[in-house]
């Protein structure tokens, strides 16, 4: 099955604010996310992609821009709602100082498999939409571009932490301990029995995801759009 690239967007003028952002339209990246997205196309380079999705919120579409302007084959990028942001409800556009007063804030953060946001939806909610559509679009990639493709999602916080908590068998109680920066990388080799996490939250140069070319990858190297995919055994202790 595809290897997935999970770009988180870049920082946005509601991360720099302090609040929290949600599906509020106009929240653009701000003058540091911009620079982050200006060299994400450097540190994917090198690594075939077959598709990109993005959320359909501004500082994601920002996010790609430069990605896109120097891969024009891969554009414009498919639009899914089901990589959008939490719809946070009633909580949408307010300080994180001051949620973080909320009863429901400690919920949130150590038992968020019963976090419901008032007016919005539940983080089990956010975890159905995101795993789903990560599985349909596996499946929709490895038809027609084969099983070692790679594909890129750009999204948000909370959506990457869910995926990942679902790819490591994590119980969502647990999805908070999982930290992706503004402009990171996180990256999910699937395979047919279990998916892989290659990279979380990586900022800095993805190169070593790139199909290598001068032979076979050392035992326990994992390389995308390679013959498995997915990283040899570690030997017996």
């Amino acid at each position: 099955m595809p290897t997935l690239l999970l770009v988180r967007h870049g920082r946005s003028t509601a991360n720099t604010a302090g609040v929290l952002a949600g599906w509020t339209p106009g929240v653009d990246l701000d003058g540091t996310g911009r620079a982050q997205a200006a060299e994400l196309p450097a540190r994917l380079a090198g690594i075939p992609l077959a598709t990109v999705v993005s959320s359909p919120l501004e500082r994601c579409g920002q996010t790609l821009e430069p990605l896109l302007a120097a891969r024009p084959e891969l554009g414009p990028a498919e639009l899914d709602e089901r990589f959008g942001e939490c719809h946070y409800g009633d909580w949408t556009g307010r300080p994180l100082g001051e949620l973080a007063k909320e009863p429901l804030w400690r919920t949130v953060q150590d038992h968020a498999s019963a976090a419901a946001f008032p007016g919005g939806e539940s983080l089990r909610q956010l975890s159905h939409r995101t795993v789903d559509a990560v599985r349909d679009w596996n499946d929709r990639i490895a038809a027609e571009h084969g099983p070692d493709a790679v594909w890129a999602a750009c999204s948000h916080g909370d959506v990457i932490k869910a995926v990942v908590a679902d790819a490591l068998g994590l119980h969502l109680d647990h999805f908070q301990r999982i930290s992706v920066e503004p402009c990171s990388v996180t990256a999910i080799r699937y395979t047919e029995h279990r998916p892989y996490l290659l990279r979380l939250g990586d900022t800095g140069s993805l190169a070593s995801l790139a199909p290598r070319t001068d032979g076979p990858a050392p035992s326990g190297d994992a390389v995308v759009g390679g013959d498995t995919g997915a990283p040899a055994p570690a030997p017996a202790s």
